[in-house]
Protein backbone atom coordinates (compact mmCIF):
# COMPACT_ATOMS: atom_id res chain seq x y z
CA UNK A 1 0.00 0.00 0.00
CA UNK A 2 3.21 2.33 0.19
CA UNK A 3 3.62 2.38 -3.57
CA UNK A 4 -0.10 4.00 -3.82
CA UNK A 5 -0.06 7.77 -3.42
CA UNK A 6 -2.18 8.86 -0.87
CA UNK A 7 -5.14 10.20 -3.04
CA UNK A 8 -5.20 7.12 -4.37
CA UNK A 9 -5.37 4.97 -1.31
CA UNK A 10 -8.74 3.35 -0.65
CA UNK A 11 -11.02 4.84 2.39
CA UNK A 12 -12.35 2.90 5.27
CA UNK A 13 -15.82 2.93 3.41
CA UNK A 14 -14.02 1.00 0.17
CA UNK A 15 -12.81 -1.19 2.81
CA UNK A 16 -15.82 -2.65 4.28
CA UNK A 17 -17.39 -3.00 0.99
CA UNK A 18 -14.60 -5.22 -0.18
CA UNK A 19 -15.02 -6.90 3.07
CA UNK A 20 -18.99 -7.37 2.85
CA UNK A 21 -19.06 -8.49 -1.11
CA UNK A 22 -16.35 -11.17 -0.06
CA UNK A 23 -13.91 -10.03 -2.34
CA UNK A 24 -11.11 -11.71 -0.21
CA UNK A 25 -12.92 -15.13 0.02
CA UNK A 26 -10.48 -17.13 -2.35
CA UNK A 27 -10.46 -20.95 -4.08
CA UNK A 28 -9.45 -23.90 -1.89
CA UNK A 29 -6.83 -24.42 -4.45
CA UNK A 30 -4.16 -22.06 -4.92
CA UNK A 31 -2.04 -21.60 -8.29
CA UNK A 32 1.89 -21.01 -7.76
CA UNK A 33 1.95 -17.86 -9.47
CA UNK A 34 -1.04 -16.40 -7.09
CA UNK A 35 0.85 -16.91 -3.56
CA UNK A 36 2.21 -13.22 -3.44
CA UNK A 37 -1.49 -12.00 -3.38
CA UNK A 38 -2.25 -14.88 -0.88
CA UNK A 39 -2.63 -13.64 2.98
CA UNK A 40 -3.39 -17.23 4.73
CA UNK A 41 -5.06 -20.08 4.68
CA UNK A 42 -8.06 -20.82 6.91
CA UNK A 43 -8.42 -24.36 8.74
CA UNK A 44 -11.49 -25.39 6.23
CA UNK A 45 -8.71 -24.93 3.40
CA UNK A 46 -10.42 -21.41 2.36
CA UNK A 47 -7.09 -18.98 0.26
CA UNK A 48 -7.68 -15.61 1.77
CA UNK A 49 -6.51 -12.84 -0.24
CA UNK A 50 -4.61 -9.80 0.57
CA UNK A 51 -7.03 -7.12 -0.15
CA UNK A 52 -4.52 -4.21 -0.11
CA UNK A 53 -2.89 -6.33 -3.00
CA UNK A 54 -6.11 -5.98 -4.54
CA UNK A 55 -6.55 -2.22 -4.26
CA UNK A 56 -2.58 -1.86 -5.04
CA UNK A 57 -3.68 -4.05 -8.75
CA UNK A 58 -6.21 -2.11 -9.17
CA UNK A 59 -5.45 1.21 -9.33
CA UNK A 60 -2.96 0.00 -11.63
CA UNK A 61 -5.10 -1.55 -14.13
CA UNK A 62 -7.48 2.03 -14.07
CA UNK A 63 -4.22 4.04 -14.77
CA UNK A 64 -3.43 1.80 -17.83
CA UNK A 65 -7.21 2.20 -18.66
CA UNK A 66 -7.00 6.15 -18.13
CA UNK A 67 -4.12 6.31 -20.98
CA UNK A 68 -6.07 4.60 -23.64
CA UNK A 69 -7.44 8.19 -25.64
CA UNK A 70 -10.20 6.21 -27.39
CA UNK A 71 -12.12 4.62 -24.74
CA UNK A 72 -14.06 2.45 -27.79
CA UNK A 73 -10.67 0.50 -28.28
CA UNK A 74 -11.44 -1.30 -25.35
CA UNK A 75 -13.09 -4.39 -25.24
CA UNK A 76 -14.28 -5.79 -21.87
CA UNK A 77 -14.96 -9.96 -22.25
CA UNK A 78 -16.82 -11.87 -19.70
CA UNK A 79 -18.11 -15.13 -20.58
CA UNK A 80 -19.42 -16.01 -16.54
CA UNK A 81 -22.79 -15.22 -16.27
CA UNK A 82 -22.38 -13.34 -13.04
CA UNK A 83 -20.14 -11.17 -15.03
CA UNK A 84 -22.13 -10.24 -17.93
CA UNK A 85 -24.54 -7.01 -16.04
CA UNK A 86 -20.92 -5.68 -14.73
CA UNK A 87 -19.11 -6.12 -17.98
CA UNK A 88 -22.52 -3.92 -19.94
CA UNK A 89 -22.47 -1.53 -17.27
CA UNK A 90 -18.68 -0.97 -16.52
CA UNK A 91 -18.27 -0.58 -20.53
CA UNK A 92 -21.15 1.79 -20.92
CA UNK A 93 -19.45 4.34 -17.84
CA UNK A 94 -16.28 4.45 -19.61
CA UNK A 95 -17.00 4.09 -23.45
CA UNK A 96 -16.03 1.09 -23.97
CA UNK A 97 -17.22 -2.21 -25.65
CA UNK A 98 -18.12 -4.95 -24.40
CA UNK A 99 -18.35 -8.78 -25.14
CA UNK A 100 -20.42 -10.79 -23.28
CA UNK A 101 -21.77 -14.34 -23.23
CA UNK A 102 -19.98 -16.73 -25.96
CA UNK A 103 -16.88 -15.46 -27.45
CA UNK A 104 -16.80 -15.78 -31.25
CA UNK A 105 -13.08 -17.67 -32.44
CA UNK A 106 -10.99 -15.35 -34.55
CA UNK A 107 -12.55 -12.01 -33.11
CA UNK A 108 -9.14 -10.60 -32.65
CA UNK A 109 -7.18 -12.21 -35.34
CA UNK A 110 -9.72 -13.35 -38.75
CA UNK A 111 -9.97 -9.78 -40.03
CA UNK A 112 -13.31 -11.39 -42.85
CA UNK A 113 -15.20 -12.07 -39.26
CA UNK A 114 -18.52 -9.99 -38.93
CA UNK A 115 -17.23 -9.33 -35.41
CA UNK A 116 -13.49 -8.72 -35.79
CA UNK A 117 -11.92 -6.27 -33.90
CA UNK A 118 -8.65 -4.34 -33.38
CA UNK A 119 -8.66 -2.90 -29.39
CA UNK A 120 -5.65 -2.28 -27.55
CA UNK A 121 -6.66 -3.50 -24.53
CA UNK A 122 -8.41 -5.86 -23.10
CA UNK A 123 -10.27 -6.44 -19.58
CA UNK A 124 -11.25 -10.30 -18.51
CA UNK A 125 -13.41 -11.47 -16.20
CA UNK A 126 -12.02 -14.83 -15.36
CA UNK A 127 -9.09 -16.34 -17.19
CA UNK A 128 -10.56 -19.91 -16.96
CA UNK A 129 -13.64 -18.85 -19.13
CA UNK A 130 -12.29 -16.10 -21.52
CA UNK A 131 -8.75 -18.15 -22.17
CA UNK A 132 -10.16 -18.16 -25.85
CA UNK A 133 -10.05 -14.24 -25.66
CA UNK A 134 -6.47 -13.99 -23.62
CA UNK A 135 -5.04 -16.29 -26.06
CA UNK A 136 -6.25 -14.34 -29.34
CA UNK A 137 -4.97 -11.52 -27.80
CA UNK A 138 -1.21 -12.79 -27.38
CA UNK A 139 -1.63 -13.37 -31.02
CA UNK A 140 -1.62 -9.93 -31.75
CA UNK A 141 0.05 -8.44 -29.22
CA UNK A 142 -2.62 -7.00 -26.98
CA UNK A 143 -2.29 -6.46 -23.62
CA UNK A 144 -4.83 -8.27 -21.02
CA UNK A 145 -6.17 -7.06 -17.50
CA UNK A 146 -8.08 -9.98 -15.96
CA UNK A 147 -9.73 -10.32 -12.64
CA UNK A 148 -8.58 -13.63 -10.73
CA UNK A 149 -8.79 -15.96 -8.35
CA UNK A 150 -6.39 -17.46 -6.11
CA UNK A 151 -6.39 -20.62 -8.65
CA UNK A 152 -6.60 -18.98 -11.67
CA UNK A 153 -4.28 -19.24 -14.86
CA UNK A 154 -2.43 -16.01 -15.86
CA UNK A 155 -0.78 -17.43 -18.76
CA UNK A 156 -0.57 -14.30 -21.08
CA UNK A 157 -1.86 -12.25 -18.71
CA UNK A 158 -0.65 -9.05 -17.97
CA UNK A 159 -1.93 -7.15 -14.78
CA UNK A 160 -3.85 -9.55 -12.88
CA UNK A 161 -6.46 -8.07 -10.42
CA UNK A 162 -6.20 -10.58 -6.96
CA UNK A 163 -9.96 -11.14 -6.17
CA UNK A 164 -13.24 -13.39 -6.29
CA UNK A 165 -14.44 -13.90 -9.50
CA UNK A 166 -16.83 -16.47 -8.74
CA UNK A 167 -19.70 -14.61 -6.64
CA UNK A 168 -21.77 -11.52 -7.88
CA UNK A 169 -21.56 -9.45 -5.47
CA UNK A 170 -17.46 -9.60 -5.76
CA UNK A 171 -17.65 -9.09 -9.72
CA UNK A 172 -19.72 -6.45 -9.62
CA UNK A 173 -17.97 -4.54 -6.98
CA UNK A 174 -14.76 -4.77 -8.22
CA UNK A 175 -16.03 -3.13 -11.61
CA UNK A 176 -17.95 -0.72 -9.99
CA UNK A 177 -14.35 0.75 -8.21
CA UNK A 178 -12.77 0.74 -11.61
CA UNK A 179 -15.08 2.74 -12.97
CA UNK A 180 -15.35 4.95 -10.39
CA UNK A 181 -11.15 4.91 -10.18
CA UNK A 182 -11.23 5.48 -13.74
CA UNK A 183 -13.42 8.43 -14.33
CA UNK A 184 -11.42 10.09 -11.10
CA UNK A 185 -8.02 9.67 -13.30
CA UNK A 186 -9.61 11.00 -16.53
CA UNK A 187 -11.06 14.47 -14.16
CA UNK A 188 -14.79 13.35 -14.71
CA UNK A 189 -15.49 12.34 -10.90
CA UNK A 190 -13.75 14.55 -7.98
CA UNK A 191 -12.11 12.53 -5.53
CA UNK A 192 -13.91 14.03 -2.15
CA UNK A 193 -17.90 13.64 -4.29
CA UNK A 194 -19.11 10.35 -4.26
CA UNK A 195 -20.53 8.92 -7.34
CA UNK A 196 -23.93 9.14 -7.49
CA UNK A 197 -24.19 5.45 -9.45
CA UNK A 198 -24.93 2.60 -7.15
CA UNK A 199 -22.85 -0.86 -6.67
CA UNK A 200 -26.54 -2.16 -7.15
CA UNK A 201 -26.66 -1.18 -10.79
CA UNK A 202 -23.51 -3.64 -11.41
CA UNK A 203 -24.88 -6.80 -9.60
CA UNK A 204 -26.22 -9.97 -11.68
CA UNK A 205 -29.75 -10.33 -11.82
CA UNK A 206 -31.57 -13.56 -11.86
CA UNK A 207 -34.28 -13.36 -14.63
CA UNK A 208 -36.96 -15.07 -12.76
CA UNK A 209 -36.04 -12.85 -10.12
CA UNK A 210 -37.12 -10.10 -12.23
CA UNK A 211 -40.22 -11.54 -13.33
CA UNK A 212 -41.10 -11.75 -9.79
CA UNK A 213 -40.85 -8.44 -9.24
CA UNK A 214 -41.99 -7.15 -11.82
CA UNK A 215 -45.61 -9.19 -11.69
CA UNK A 216 -45.73 -8.26 -7.59
CA UNK A 217 -45.36 -4.67 -8.74
CA UNK A 218 -48.17 -5.15 -11.46
CA UNK A 219 -50.68 -7.07 -8.95
CA UNK A 220 -50.27 -3.87 -6.08
CA UNK A 221 -51.16 -1.33 -9.37
CA UNK A 222 -54.16 -3.32 -10.17
CA UNK A 223 -55.06 -3.55 -6.10
CA UNK A 224 -54.21 0.25 -6.09
CA UNK A 225 -56.04 1.17 -9.10
CA UNK A 226 -59.56 -0.95 -8.13
CA UNK A 227 -59.02 0.75 -4.06
CA UNK A 228 -58.82 4.14 -6.30
CA UNK A 229 -62.20 3.45 -8.55
CA UNK A 230 -63.83 1.94 -5.49
CA UNK A 231 -63.58 5.23 -3.66
CA UNK A 232 -64.58 7.96 -6.38
CA UNK A 233 -67.51 6.27 -6.83
CA UNK A 234 -70.82 8.15 -6.86
CA UNK A 235 -72.77 8.37 -3.79
CA UNK A 236 -76.57 7.69 -4.41
CA UNK A 237 -78.98 8.35 -1.84
CA UNK A 238 -81.09 5.44 -1.57
CA UNK A 239 -84.37 4.08 0.94
CA UNK A 240 -86.20 6.71 3.21
CA UNK A 241 -83.83 9.50 2.65
CA UNK A 242 -84.63 9.84 -0.73
CA UNK A 243 -87.96 11.49 -0.21
CA UNK A 244 -86.93 13.72 2.32
CA UNK A 245 -84.67 16.51 2.93
CA UNK A 246 -81.32 14.43 1.87
CA UNK A 247 -83.21 13.63 -1.52
CA UNK A 248 -84.11 17.13 -2.35
CA UNK A 249 -80.64 18.43 -1.89
CA UNK A 250 -79.22 15.64 -3.94
CA UNK A 251 -81.98 16.57 -6.68
CA UNK A 252 -81.22 20.22 -6.90
CA UNK A 253 -79.15 22.00 -9.24
CA UNK A 254 -76.82 23.78 -6.91
CA UNK A 255 -74.79 25.56 -9.70
CA UNK A 256 -78.15 27.30 -11.81
CA UNK A 257 -79.12 30.01 -9.17
CA UNK A 258 -77.03 33.24 -9.17
CA UNK A 259 -75.03 33.37 -5.68
CA UNK A 260 -76.85 36.08 -3.37
CA UNK A 261 -74.99 39.26 -2.40
CA UNK A 262 -76.19 40.58 0.90
CA UNK A 263 -73.88 43.30 0.94
CA UNK A 264 -75.56 44.83 -2.42
CA UNK A 265 -79.02 44.51 -0.97
CA UNK A 266 -80.30 48.68 -1.31
CA UNK A 267 -81.71 49.99 2.20
CA UNK A 268 -85.48 50.23 1.47
CA UNK A 269 -87.90 52.25 3.50
CA UNK A 270 -90.22 50.16 5.42
CA UNK A 271 -93.82 51.06 4.50
CA UNK A 272 -95.84 52.91 7.13
CA UNK A 273 -97.83 51.00 9.35
CA UNK A 274 -102.03 50.49 8.85
CA UNK A 275 -102.26 51.39 12.98
CA UNK A 276 -101.71 54.81 12.80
Amino acid sequence: MSRVPSVLSPTEEDIQLLLSAQCHIGAKNANVRMAPYIYKRRSDGINLINLGKTWEKLILAARIIATIENPQDIVVVSARQYGHRAALKFARYIGAEAVVGRFTPGTFTNYITRSFREPRLIICTDPRSDFQAILEASYVNIPVISLADTDAILKYVDVAIPTNNKGKHAIGLIYWLLARAVLRLRGVLDYETAWDVMVDMFFYRDPEEIEKENEAAEFEDADFAASAEAATGEWAVEGEAADGVAGIAAAADWNSAAPISWADETNETAPASSWN
